[in-house]
């Protein structure tokens, strides 16, 4: 196209000439059968001087009279194929678009949002960022530009009443510390959704915030409250011991309850910000599709699977279906290892696991990295040997984690790729994924 700017005018005319002997012998074919002989030898009369004075490198002048003869004659016989309204061109180049994205993502490379942060710090899900006081926090323009290239959502709370802030603690509760009750949202504003509810309380008085279900509020309560500390559980246990907390019944989706609410030794007046978070879109990468059609997957890939045929409790949903969702890990297992977990370290056929950086980071507890936890079918003691035609899948964040310990070997048949590239956010992490 670039290089066309520069062609002689001889040269442009008989390129187009060649694109309206193609539109015409298409308009013949597709409609010769409803044509009048009339219409049929218009048509085949115009068609042939064209392509003879393309054949002879007639010049420009007298080939493009010869072309717009050629339209005159397309407009009568053309039907739906020529002239084509503007409209019906948009749609087909749209529909054209459609089908080869989907035939891309099918086969060949696929978009993946990482959900939750079982890979962090490999791979972020959404993480939140915690504003000390209202002051920190981003003016319009800096909002704007963290919503595009972070997909930023701010979350504010401003203090109802005069009094210390109030976190209430979950009992037997299945995901998180802090207690929170799960209630419909809307994702983008539009798509029905479920989101978590999460109620602090000012003095007497009650605050909330939702967030979406697979966000970490733990995370924000810890960076809130409890900064410089490692581990949100064991300042909430160490509160408990000191007595720290106050009890109260309070009204709940559920009825009244009676909740424990730890004091955070902060208190804030009417009006002022109790809290200020950011929440920070996951990590959103591409996946090849490909290579495993044709190499098998190997012992420290990212590695992007399905749930469909998984057969644990772990992955039905309340109602007992089910899950049939896209998963990231790493790959820790094939078929005929045996796996151990002696904290923070992973064994794999009695040595420590190699094949990728997180194993190490992870066995020395560097870079924000935890440690293997034993647990489910790697507790402390046990060791476990993958199966044929399976996989061990395990989470970077072991800790914090749902994965092969727990619900079981990945089947060969559900396994979709790799990750290849981290194309959004814009930030440091963008780039060759990890």
């Amino acid at each position: 196209m670039f290089f066309g700017l520069f062609s002689s005018v001889e040269k442009k005319t008989r390129a187009t000439a060649a694109n309206w002997l193609e539109l015409a012998d298409k308009v013949y074919h597709y409609r010769r059968d409803v044509l009048n002989d009339a219409e049929r030898t218009a048509l085949s009369q115009a068609t042939g001087v064209v392509r003879r004075q393309l054949q002879e490198k007639s010049d420009a002048g007298k080939l493009k009279l010869s072309i717009e003869e050629l339209e005159r004659v397309l407009r009568r016989t053309g039907g739906t194929h020529y002239p084509k309204s503007g409209w019906m061109e948009n749609v087909e180049f749209f529909l054209v678009a459609a089908i080869v994205i989907l035939g891309v993502r099918m086969y060949f490379v696929q978009p993946f949002k990482i959900p939750t942060n079982s890979m962090w710090p490999s791979y972020n899900g959404m993480t939140p960022e915690v504003f000390a006081s209202k002051a920190d926090e981003p003016g319009t323009a800096g909002r704007a530009l963290r919503l595009v290239a972070m997909g930023a959502r701010p979350r504010t709370l401003d203090a109802p009443a005069d009094g210390e802030i109030l976190i209430p603690i979950a009992g037997r509760q299945s995901r998180g510390l802090v207690k929170y009750h799960e209630v419909a949202g809307r994702s983008w504003g539009v798509f029905p959704a479920r989101d978590r509810e999460y109620t602090l309380l000012v003095g007497d008085r009650a605050v909330s915030t939702q967030v979406p279900l697979d966000f970490d509020f733990d995370w924000v309560v810890r960076d809130a409250f409890f900064p410089g500390e490692q581990s949100l559980a064991e300042s909430l246990e160490a509160k408990v011991r000191n007595g720290e907390y106050v009890d109260k019944e309070v009204s709940t989706p559920a009825g009244i309850e009676r909740v424990r609410f730890i004091r955070t030794g902060r208190t804030v007046r009417k009006g002022e910000r109790a809290l200020s978070f950011d929440i920070l879109t996951g990590d959103q990468l591409f996946v090849d599709r490909v290579s495993y059609h044709f190499v098998k997957p190997k012992v420290g890939d990212g590695f992007v699977f399905r749930t469909d045929h998984i057969d644990s409790p772990s992955m039905r949903d309340a109602a007992g279906r089910q899950l049939e969702q896209y998963y990231i890990k790493r790959l820790a297992g094939v078929p005929g290892d045996k796996l151990e977990i002696r904290e923070p370290v992973l064994y794999r056929n009695g040595a420590p696991i190699t094949g990728s950086k997180a194993y190490n980071a992870n066995a020395t507890r560097v870079d924000n990295y935890p440690g293997y936890r034993a647990g489910g079918l790697l507790a402390e003691g046990k060791t476990f040997t993958v199966p044929e035609e399976s996989y061990i899948a395990l989470g970077d964040n072991s800790a914090n984690s749902l994965d092969s310990r727990y619900w079981g070997t990945v089947p060969a048949q559900d396994v979709v790729g790799r990750p290849l590239f981290i194309y959004y956010p814009f930030t440091k992490r963008w780039g060759i994924a990890p």
